[in-house]
């Protein structure tokens, strides 16, 4: 596709004093513009794609930067204004009263096309984080998928900043039929996100700078609740990332656990080794290295499982030649069994093999009521048994639900009965039962269980009765390695914790304070 810019550059040549203005026009290169620099005091400068000019001999005065806060928008709370149905940003630097005492001018181009050379992956479903340095292109790239996702699915563009839909009140034509919701203060970003979900039924969100740790939780609820993400984040790399504590839990964070002797050794590892603690709430990150090139993690669980094992597990690559074809050097084969953890391998092995050895299973159309879908994901990737989500019952081969969602029989569950749909019953919503349930539906042999991951899951449920209201709950004896994991989980929880007994029956009984 043949790439198209606007840049609605005179709307921003405009509001600049005359003397700047002029000295923009005689540059002639506007389509290299990158931001216009006015501090007091000092001469104004131009920013282009390859170098830096003045723009004057003289200093910027006061009145110079009041000419142009005159005719932009009102500055929000993170000091950015814009100009209205433009993609400028105008950002503002304050002294210690307040008052303006510079300004970057940045132009907002709309750029068409962009989106090609992840096209297919923007339209797969699965939900996408962006990384790459500022101005390589994150956000131009974000408001094509939403113009190209609007055309045929419901888009909410939660925008923080207005640099995906524009200042204003009316969004730029670039989001094309996208609906665009405004967030009144950055530290609010989280909030207006589940609002949308809550409120407006997307299939879609698109979110522009995720960094903070709320943001990063709700956009894991986003992610539970079935609905794609398309959003961008600070970093250059998945490496960088992982590393990032705040933002760590986008692609499954990281977690200390302490082996057993045997264990350490069968590993040839140390007794204490970094493993991936979760699904991760992206799908596939896309580097965007430079405008023209991007590195693809089609399997974000396989690649951080990879990173913490000490190996490297490249990236797919992608390039656009000035032609503008797009060239594919594809990644490695992946693991055979995506999403497992190194102590996990060996008893999942068994089951993997006798999955290879049977003819290729029919897909099933589940409607997951109340089930959590990025774990119920999880679970037929690691079992490999293929299930497609429905959003409609009339095409579903059957339904999946919790123990007490059943208990209040829901419609859509009373009506599957009636229909003679198959309804299964979870327990619990951990991936373990729901891979317990697969086996069956699927007809495979048991399902391997973790005994560590069996007892963090034992702890998550005596949490969640204890928070409900339980006096406390005590738990099965476990290892003493077992037992410190199981103390921080209480305490993060805001529970008290103390271990009775002698071993081998010391365990770990929670209370509320």
């Amino acid at each position: 596709m043949q790439q198209k810019i606007t840049d609605d550059l005179e709307a921003l040549l405009a509001v600049l004093p005359p003397a700047i203005e002029q000295a923009l026009r005689e540059a002639n290169r506007a389509e290299q513009l990158l931001e216009v620099v006015m501090d007091l005091g000092r001469r104004p400068e131009a920013r282009f794609v390859d170098h830096e000019v003045y723009l004057s001999e003289h200093e910027i005065t006061d009145d110079e930067l009041d000419h142009v806060v005159k005719r932009i928008g009102q500055f929000t709370s993170d000091n950015r204004a814009g100009i209205e149905r433009t993609l400028h940003r105008i950002s503002a630097m304050r002294n210690r009263q307040g008052r303006v005492v510079g300004l970057t001018c940045r132009v907002g181009r709309s750029v068409y096309g962009t989106v090609d050379i992840v096209q297919d992956i923007v339209e797969s479903g699965q939900s996408i984080l962006l990384l790459g340095r500022p101005a390589v292109g994150k956000t131009t790239l974000l408001r094509e998928a939403a113009r190209i996702l609007g055309d045929h699915k419901r888009v909410i563009v939660v925008d923080t900043s207005n640099e995906i839909g524009g200042d204003g009140d009316i969004p730029h034509p670039g989001i094309g039929k996208a609906r665009r919701m405004q967030v009144a203060m950055p530290a609010l970003q989280h909030e207006v996100m589940i609002e949308a979900v809550e409120n407006h039924m997307p299939e879609i969100i698109i979110i522009d700078e995720i960094g903070r740790e709320l943001e990063a939780q709700a956009a894991r609820t986003i992610a539970e609740r079935g609905v794609q993400l398309i959003g961008t984040a600070h970093g250059n790399s998945l490496e960088n990332l992982l590393l990032n504590p705040t933002l760590s839990d986008l692609v499954g964070g990281i977690q200390s656990v302490t082996l057993s002797d045997e264990e350490a050794r069968r590993r040839g590892t140390q007794k204490s080794v970094l493993e991936r603690k979760a699904p991760p709430t992206f799908d596939v990150v896309v580097e965007i290295q430079d405008r023209q090139r991007v590195a693809v993690h089609h399997n974000v669980a396989a690649a951080v499982d990879a990173m913490l094992r000490g190996r490297s597990l490249k990236p797919e690559i992608r390039q656009r030649d000035v032609e503008g074809r797009i060239h594919i050097e594809p990644a490695p084969s992946l693991a055979p069994a995506p999403g497992l953890t190194l102590r996990e391998e060996a008893a999942y092995a068994p089951l993997l093999a006798y999955a290879e050895e049977q003819p290729p299973l029919e897909a099933k159309r589940i409607y997951a009521y109340g089930v959590g879908e990025v774990r119920l994901k999880q679970a037929a990737g690691r079992l490999h048994v293929p299930i497609e989500l429905v959003d409609d019952i009339d095409d579903a081969d059957l339904v999946l639900t919790l123990k007490n969602y059943y208990r209040k029989r829901p419609q859509p569950v009373s009506e599957a009965e009636q229909r003679g749909i198959p309804v299964y019953i979870l327990r619990s919503g951990t991936v373990n039962q729901m891979e317990t349930m697969l086996a069956d539906i699927f007809g495979l042999p048991t399902v391997p269980v973790d005994p560590f991951d069996a007892a963090m899951q034992e702890t998550q449920e005596a949490i969640r009765r204890v928070l409900s209201g339980a006096h406390a709950a005590e738990l099965s004896p476990q290892a003493a390695a077992v037992r410190r994991q199981q103390h921080e989980m209480a305490r993060s929880a805001n529970l008290i914790s103390h271990s009775y007994g002698r071993e081998p029956y010391r365990r770990v009984r929670i209370y509320r304070e």
